[in-house]
């Protein structure tokens, strides 16, 4: 017979924060979570497709195939004393990474707006897992590089340990704009329209068919306050190393990139009690 101690149960009340805190250690409490969802969200995008993971090689393939033709051919822009196609292909790797991030952060709260209004869990969860399931189509692209630079017989230098650096740096990018704009998408959902919009604007303003040594050097390290201008010219100096290192450039980036973030984080936490009301 079951004792009346035995049928306690005990109750969990969470109650709305009263002090905005980031509690960034509980993000990683649930990192089991975030690896189901970044799981969940590699399966979907492939399931029922005839090329599968080909198609994370075949966009930057085509893309460079294209840049190559009319920016490189035709319109004869300078590639730093690069061959072209390698060129633009290393600018593409990490726009590519911070495009498919941004665009699927921005919509991950709305996507995922069942599972927000039955458990609770940091929403923190949900824009960086969906920033990190990029990492896979940019791991098997950049097999693809090496290939390619085997093939050009370009050896990169002692530069390409910051490749690493580099490459948190457009996760951070990435999951900088998605915090603001996958809060802002579950009040306003015209954010899924102004979202593809917006990644063509930045695409033109961001070095990636062109060096961003065509801008005046006195000028340049303004070009920074675009942050993936940063990133991608980090990739090109570590990965290709003879263009000169573009320090000042990055370290504006760097900077504005830190300052979104934590205004990110702020919005987003202030934000987060309204989620499950409002998606």
């Amino acid at each position: 017979m079951t004792s009346a101690a035995q049928l306690q149960t005990t109750a969990i009340l969470i109650e709305p924060q009263r002090r905005l805190e980031f509690r960034l250690q509980e993000v990683w409490a649930y990192r089991d979570l975030i690896y189901f969802l970044v799981w969940r969200d590699i399966k979907v995008r492939y399931k029922q497709t005839a090329l599968g993971t080909l198609w994370a090689i075949l966009q930057p393939v085509l893309t460079t195939l294209v840049f190559s033709l009319f920016f490189g051919r035709l319109a004869k822009v300078p590639s730093d004393g690069f061959p072209y196609p390698v060129f633009a292909y290393v600018g593409l790797l990490p726009w590519q990474l911070f495009a498919y991030s941004l665009t699927e952060s921005a919509n991950s709260l709305v996507s995922n707006q069942n599972l927000i209004r039955k458990v609770y869990f940091p929403r923190l969860v949900i824009p960086l897992s969906a920033v990190l399931a990029g990492l896979v189509d940019f791991a098997i692209a950049f097999v693809v590089l090496l290939v390619m630079l085997f093939i050009y017989g370009i050896r990169p230098g002692v530069s390409i340990v910051l490749l690493p650096v580099f490459l948190l740096l457009a996760v951070v990018t990435a999951l900088t704009v998605g915090l603001w704009f996958s809060a802002l998408n579950v009040q306003y959902r015209d954010v899924r329209y102004i979202i593809p919009f917006l990644t063509q604007l930045w695409l033109l303003a961001t070095p990636v068919a062109y060096p961003a040594t065509l801008i005046p050097e006195h000028w340049r390290p303004w070009y920074g306050l675009n942050p993936m201008a940063g990133v991608v010219e980090g990739f090109r100096w570590a990965l290709l190393g003879r263009a000169g290192n573009p320090g000042a450039l990055i370290a504006v980036s760097v900077a504005v990139v830190l300052v979104m973030f934590v205004g990110g984080l702020i919005y987003f936490r202030r934000m987060e009690s309204t989620f499950a009301d409002v998606v």
